[in-house]
């Protein structure tokens, strides 16, 4: 017996090596941690449980009968994050270059299988060179079996990736279909074809960094959802966002005990929204002045600016937050912005999370580029996500609601739970200047009589109350009272029961 458990302790001494001493030192070297490092950071200590630490791969061409390490490339199992189970695989890539194998893509499957079989979130860490060329169609099999079962937990259970190293070819599609997507800045880049075939084909030079680094996914395309500067941060971070997310579709989002107080009043926020209209302010200081503690987990801070998503508490309990940012092209939407927000909805209504949102927006941004890249398709994508939610849903107008923005932007039209407005809000069709010039052609050509009209318009339309008094606003409040009111709001909607016509799906304007 003593000799059984000496060799059981061999072959998992040497399975954790993994591709051995000299590539992990080298993966050191490049600022990145190994596989087994990374899940050790994420997971609560001593948590892990290990999947099959010993597969090995059945390829028998080009020689690679002779190259057979205990892993292949990738580790799985379960362990917790702050005491709630959560699924992993980590792909190693001192082992072939973490490239994905049937037996690689087969140990993947199994925990995402377990995953949503218990209900439970799967987080992907990302380190590999692609598909195994070795095996040809057996490594592109594996990828398909990896992205069925990325669609059929999709609104089931969180699905989060973290791109900590190459990321090419099959591997992107993947994450792309997760919910969330978080890069680590200066190590990991993603693309579907490298800069060498980039040259090749449309002989542009290009780095793997300008091609598809972290700051060019964060920044400009809005595939990732985050960037951080190391290992390190990037696991800190997964741990808090998994903190707010229920386990799958199937439970409550998780409830924190809060030391904020309930009726804590902001008094500067009665000073927040500038007097001159056109004046912008920071979105963010509301956000942070209502939630619980200032704690605020913002998704995509670095894309489409001009909207605002993340997730916050309030009394302890998980919400969505979604707000125009009044500083960034004043708030309006655009392609980007529609596209941001609609997705988080959808997540939140997915999973339960009730949704919170500012509105500050002076309409859809106009312009040839907009309407040629889709902007109406785009557009009504936020408008649908935010119909179909039928989580509690709670909206504040802080300032101006124009046009059909206003109806997006979880209008009591839409569904709204409750819809209020501070003092300061303007609902309308468009700005005061605009609608008079429309209305009044006649009078363009004297400035005093338009101004007259302006004002006039400003007095009837620039407040709150001709909404408020069809009933599309429940209620004018202070902006000081807001954390109050919409806490109330919340708890008051613990118990709602709302669905949607049955059907086999929808058919949102992608």
């Amino acid at each position: 017996m003593h000799d059984i458990l000496q060799e059981l302790e061999r072959r998992r001494a040497h399975a954790r090596s993994g591709g051995g001493e000299r590539r992990i030192q080298a993966q050191h070297a490049k600022g990145k941690l190994t596989a087994r490092e990374r899940i050790a950071l994420l997971l609560d200590e001593n948590s892990f449980e290990e999947f099959d630490m010993f597969v090995e791969h059945r390829s028998h061409e080009f020689g690679m009968e002779d190259q057979r390490v205990p892993g292949d490339g990738v580790v799985t199992g379960w362990g917790a994050i702050n005491g709630r189970v959560v699924y992993v695989f980590s792909k190693d890539f001192t082992v072939f270059g973490g490239s994905l194998s049937g037996a690689h893509a087969e140990k993947i499957v199994k925990v995402q299988r377990q995953a949503a079989k218990v209900g439970a979130p799967i987080i992907g860490l990302f380190d590999a060179g692609g598909a195994r060329i070795q095996e040809g169609v057996e490594s592109l099999a594996g990828y398909a079996d990896i992205f069925l079962e990325n669609v059929l937990s999709s609104g089931v259970i969180p699905q989060i990736s973290v791109i900590m190293g190459p990321c090419a070819g099959g591997d992107v599609y993947s994450p792309a279909m997760t919910d969330f997507i978080f890069m680590v800045r200066d190590t990991s880049y993603m693309f579907v074809t490298g800069p060498d075939v980039v040259k090749t084909v449309t002989n542009e030079i290009v780095t793997a960094e300008e091609l598809g680094g972290a700051r060019v996914h964060a920044g400009k395309s809005g595939v990732a959802e985050g960037a951080f500067d190391n290992d390190l941060e990037a696991m800190t971070q997964v741990r808090r966002l998994v903190d707010f997310l229920p386990l799958s579709n199937r439970q409550k989002p998780p409830v924190r005990e809060s030391y904020d107080e309930l009726d804590r009043e902001e008094p500067s926020l009665d000073t927040l929204v500038p007097s001159n209209p056109n004046k912008p302010y920071d979105m963010k200081e509301l956000i942070l002045k209502v939630v619980d503690e200032a704690d605020f987990f913002e998704i995509s801070s670095d894309w489409a600016k001009n909207i605002i998503t993340g997730f916050a508490r309030l009394d302890g309990e998980p919400i969505g937050v979604v707000a125009n940012q009044p500083q960034v092209l004043a708030g309006v939407l655009d392609i980007d912005s529609s596209r941001k927000a609609a997705r988080f909805v959808r997540f939140c209504d997915a999973f339960n999370i009730p949704i919170l949102t500012f509105v500050d927006v002076p309409g859809f941004m106009p312009g040839t580029k907009q309407e040629y890249g889709g902007l109406i398709k785009h557009g009504a994508k936020l408008l649908f996500a935010y119909a179909e939610a039928t989580v509690p849903k709670i909206t504040v107008i802080t300032r101006k609601a124009y046009g059909g923005a206003y109806d997006v932007m979880s209008s009591k039209h839409l569904r709204g739970d409750f819809n209020y407005a501070w003092p300061t809000a303007e609902i309308a069709v468009m700005g005061a200047k605009g609608a008079v010039e429309i209305i009044f052609r006649a009078d363009m050509n004297d400035p005093a009589k338009l101004a007259e009209r302006e004002a006039e318009y400003k007095a009837r339309f620039a407040n709150p109350f001709v909404a408020a008094s069809r009933g599309y606003i429940d209620d004018v409040i202070l902006p000081r009272e807001t954390r109050r009111r919409v806490t109330r709001a919340l708890k008051s909607l613990k118990g709602k029961v709302l669905e949607n016509p049955w059907k086999k799906h929808d058919n949102i304007p992608l």
